[in-house]
């Protein structure tokens, strides 16, 4: 029984959602690109307004862990961790792959539930992306990676699994994920909205994060391109 205030940075969105008892009450969101620096503490501000609290009245707040965006997750930590101190309430920490996937796993279109898989794509750059694939319960099948993709990839579990992809990597990786198995919605970004359950039962188990010493995962520079000019002239 928690009111949570969540913030999700790690991508594009910048979004901010109240959640009590695991049922989010009021969000603010903007996908129009990477403008965390100057709307975060306004969304937060202006939940405050609409549900008429301060800080000291939640319960925690909850903070993508990421990955994702470098300058993104700083300043969802930063924020996060300014209102855990001055307010004294816990931090928690959700990674944005795992709430997606469980928000994906609430459809109920979806046939044969128990035998698909849930991977979150996250945009890294060029044709990689940070992935993950989850089961209908929410438990990890394949943990956070950063892959490289191509025609290839993920054959080995698309090949005994129904795969639903979500997350912005999707797009750009749809022409290389041409498997029967494979169910794409990229319509499904990250949201501080899909944190709101997860958060509620980490809340309970009081799965906190120290606040001094937190950092995101960011899971970045994994991959090394070697120039193709000889440096040496030669």
């Amino acid at each position: 029984m928690a009111l949570i205030l969540n913030i999700e940075t790690a991508t594009e969105v910048c979004s901010v959602s109240l959640s009590q008892d695991g049922v989010v009450t009021h969000i603010k969101e903007n996908k129009e690109g990477l403008n965390h620096a100057n709307l975060l503490t306004v969304f937060i501000e202006d939940i405050f307004k609409e549900a008429d609290i301060k800080a000291t009245n939640l319960d925690a707040v909850a903070i993508s862990s990421g990955p994702g965006s470098y300058t993104g997750l700083r300043i969802g930590v930063s924020a996060a961790k300014g209102i855990c101190y001055g307010a004294q309430i816990p931090l928690i920490s959700i990674s944005t792959l795992q709430a997606m996937a469980h928000h994906a796993a609430t459809d109920t279109s979806i046939e044969k539930k128990d035998e698909t898989l849930f991977a979150s794509l996250i945009d890294a750059r060029r044709m990689e992306v940070f992935a993950a694939f989850y089961d209908a319960q929410n438990i990890i099948h394949r943990n956070i990676a950063a892959d490289i993709i191509d025609n290839e990839s993920y054959r080995d579990i698309l090949d005994n699994h129904p795969v639903v992809f979500v997350g912005n990597g999707v797009d750009k990786c749809k022409d290389e994920l041409d498997h029967p198995n494979a169910i794409l919605k990229g319509d499904i970004k990250a949201s501080s909205a899909y944190f709101a359950p997860i958060a509620e039962e980490k809340f309970k188990k009081e799965e906190f994060e120290d606040i001094a010493y937190f950092e995101p995962f960011y899971l970045k520079d994994f991959v090394v391109t070697q120039s193709k000019k000889n440096i040496l002239g030669k």
